[in-house]
């Protein structure tokens, strides 16, 4: 049995994009260059995250020749994505891909979408909308509390009793999950965990958490939700000499974050291998327009934790926006 990868998946489709079958029932619906996808995510402009999503649905649209859009708001902004989702609703794509941090604020933009008989993929946050709201599917990491949890229990199993969850975006459901999956997982060998609020600027960042350890030296634990905020945090406590006391992981891949982990600074990064939240979505789309195929459930992208071990081979992936 011949097993076929992405890629060979990937130029046969493109390859067969202008085929018509001879019997009229078979014949496709469209052809690859006609079908229009527009992705709404809440990604902040200056988050690294976002942008390896983004590279994933380029190298999508370029690969099979769909057209794909993609659109945020520059901050954290859930009343403008919103806004964003209705003028995509508005412009009868052929399939929409959405983030839901904020089920009660974005559910009427979202199912306006199915009401007007578009497909919706979610991706990165927002899966226990997919049943209840009756959306196509998800394309996704694994449980964000899970991941939290996993990473309480690794710093614990290390020592760990009083640790720290800064929260770039609180509000949002999916980082909540993460620090409280978090909390509970140190709490299983007996720590605690407090949250830091935080926001994406690196100076603010890096500041909160200096203040927060200054008065609280007990704590030796200390997990960020992006590496956005993590790079700003980590030079802080290089500064500071204090590295050498913490344990710190973070959600999410970067270079910065790859390196530290590789020279032991870091104790891991958890990847959700959103280039694929990306990608995954226009080859899914695409057929499903073209020919009415499509999956039958959740597609998982993740997580894997990226340690020491294999900090370095991910690292070269990582720069060129793919990891």
């Amino acid at each position: 049995m011949r097993i076929f990868g992405l890629k060979s998946v990937i130029t046969a489709l493109s390859m067969t994009a202008s085929v018509v079958w001879a019997g009229d029932a078979l014949a496709q619906a469209k052809e690859a260059k006609d079908v229009r996808i527009v992705f709404v995510t809440h990604g902040q402009a200056n988050d690294v995250y976002w942008s390896v999503v983004k590279n994933g649905l380029q190298a999508a649209s370029k690969a099979i020749g769909a057209q794909v859009e993609y659109h945020a708001p520059e901050v954290w902004d859930v009343v403008q994505m919103a806004q964003m989702i209705d003028a995509a609703v508005a412009s009868k794509p052929d399939g929409l891909v959405v983030s839901i941090p904020d089920a009660p604020a974005l559910k009427q933009s979202i199912t306006s979408a199915k009401d007007a008989g578009i497909p919706v993929i979610v991706i990165d946050t927002g899966e226990e909308q997919i049943k209840e709201w009756g959306l196509d599917l998800w394309v996704g990491g694994g449980s964000e509390y899970d991941n939290g949890k996993r990473a309480g229990e690794m710093m614990g199993a290390d020592g760990v009793k009083a640790g720290i969850c800064v929260n770039h975006e609180v509000g949002n459901v999916s980082l909540d999950k993460r620090c409280q999956g978090y909390t509970d997982g140190l709490a299983e060998s007996g720590g605690k965990v407090e949250i830091v609020a935080a926001t994406m600027d690196p100076t603010e960042s890096a500041g909160r958490v200096e203040a927060f350890l200054s008065s609280h030296p007990e704590t030796t634990g200390l997990l960020t939700l992006g590496p956005t905020v993590a790079s700003p945090i980590l030079n802080r406590l290089r500064e500071l000499g204090a590295l050498d006391k913490m344990k710190i992981g973070t959600f999410d891949l970067s270079p910065d974050v790859l390196t530290a982990v590789d020279k032991g600074e870091m104790m891991f990064g958890i990847d959700n291998q959103q280039y694929m939240m990306g990608y995954l979505p226009v080859v899914f789309l695409t057929t499903k327009a073209m020919y009415g195929t499509f999956p039958t459930d959740a597609v998982r992208t993740g997580p894997a934790f990226v340690t020491k071990a294999d900090a370095a081979k991910v690292l070269d992936l990582s720069k060129q926006g793919i990891r």
